[in-house]
């Protein structure tokens, strides 16, 4: 079992974001995004990914589940 935190993606879309995060939390696994709030920094141009965590116990869990909808973890 893994400690801490492993991000499992990273996208500057939003939608996409969104999605990422639904799938996981149907799959049950709690995530966070992390630079969250770089928009405020970068004006809201998408210009850098924010990334998805989870904790590093669910990580292959969360991969697998964004493996097998088709989506690179």
């Amino acid at each position: 079992m893994s400690d801490g935190i492993e991000v499992v993606a990273a996208t500057p879309d939003p939608i996409r974001l969104s999605f990422l995060r639904a799938l996981l939390r149907d799959a049950g696994i709690d995530c966070v995004v992390l630079d969250h709030h770089i928009s405020a920094v970068e004006g809201g141009i998408g210009a850098f990914p924010r990334r998805l965590a989870v904790t590093g116990a669910d990580a292959p869990r969360a991969r697998a589940v964004l493996r097998e909808a088709g989506l690179s973890a």
